[in-house]
């Protein structure tokens, strides 16, 4: 797996780092069929259509994923009047992906298994379509502990629901671990940038990747429940005191994914709710609309600044 170090250096010096998968046997595959995304290394030109891509910004949300595209298409100057943002993958209803200039913006649905499907397709097809100096980001919502709703978290570092920065999972019946440290430069780069967005709050800390929404997150109001109101605020306590401020589910297959490829990668998310106030998120339609633009403003700002200073 390739260290947080030496994905630094290839982001600092954009020097064409071609993505290249963790697996040989792709290079040698007469056919590459991308089934979750409707896209195929014989059907279609992988590099005309995704050959200038250089940030990978990925979400729950098909309709979120979406008006983020429509968003950078404002911010890089690229919308018109009548412009269309198709769903390039509309043959398939698993996952939205929307292309504006060198930004691709995907959705991963809800958990791991749903990211992780996404991300050995889209790594592949970054692969085919002889992509170099990619970065990946994930934008989306999170509970935060400690934290007043409407905050944005940089991910310093994923952690499982132990607390500690790995990612397990069953190979051939083998249990795999691997690490999840995200490029650190990186998130240093988008905290400056937060600098420049003062009208709402952004931490560095840790987050807390978990596989489950409900008891997973040490919540009380699921189908299930076998602890009590004083248990989880233990456990939540016990995070904030090890440095985590927010819980989601996806960070972690990102985190080693991406690193395993030699990708930099990271995670922005806004806090819907304190979760050491509550579990249930209630607050208004319109006001969850604006805390999940947030990450879209910071994530946006980033790109204009390294367009502007790189390419």
């Amino acid at each position: 797996m390739a260290s947080s170090g030496s994905q630094t250096k290839t982001r600092g010096n954009h020097s064409g780092h071609f993505v290249q998968p963790a697996n040989p046997n792709v290079a040698t595959m007469p056919e590459d069929v991308l089934y979750h995304l409707s896209l195929s290394t014989s059907t279609h030109d992988l590099p005309a259509m995704f050959g200038d891509v250089k940030f990978v910004c990925v979400g729950g949300s098909p309709t979120r994923m979406e008006a983020f595209a429509k968003y950078m298409a404002k911010e890089l100057g690229l919308d018109h009047p009548g412009a269309e943002y198709p769903n390039i993958c509309a043959g398939t209803d698993r996952y939205a992906m929307f292309k504006v200039g060198p930004v691709l913006s995907v959705s991963h649905g809800i958990g791991i298994p749903s990211t992780s499907v996404m991300l050995h397709e889209v790594i592949k097809l970054l692969y085919h379509a002889r992509c170099s100096d990619v970065t990946v980001i994930r934008i989306g919502t999170s509970g935060g502990i400690g934290l007043e709703p409407g905050s944005v978290v940089v991910t310093q570092q994923a952690v499982d629901a132990s607390f500690s920065p790995m990612f397990e999972q069953m190979v051939l019946g083998k249990r795999v671990v691997q690490r999840t440290d995200l490029d650190q430069e990186l998130a240093k780069e988008l905290m400056q940038c937060a600098t420049d967005l003062p009208e709402f709050p952004t931490v560095l800390a840790k987050t807390m990747c978990t596989s489950d929404f409900y008891e997973g997150q040490g919540r009380l109001d699921g189908a299930l429940c076998s602890y009590t109101e004083k248990d989880k605020q233990d456990y939540l306590r016990a995070a904030h005191a090890a440095g985590i401020r927010n819980i989601e589910m996806e960070s972690s297959v990102l985190a080693a994914m991406c690193s395993a490829c030699g990708i930099p990668v990271a995670v922005v998310c806004v806090t819907l709710l304190n979760r050491l106030d509550g579990d249930q998120v209630s607050s208004p339609h319109d006001v969850l609309v604006k805390y999940q633009q947030r990450p879209q403003r910071l994530v946006s700002h980033f790109i204009k600044k390294s367009l502007s200073t790189v390419w």
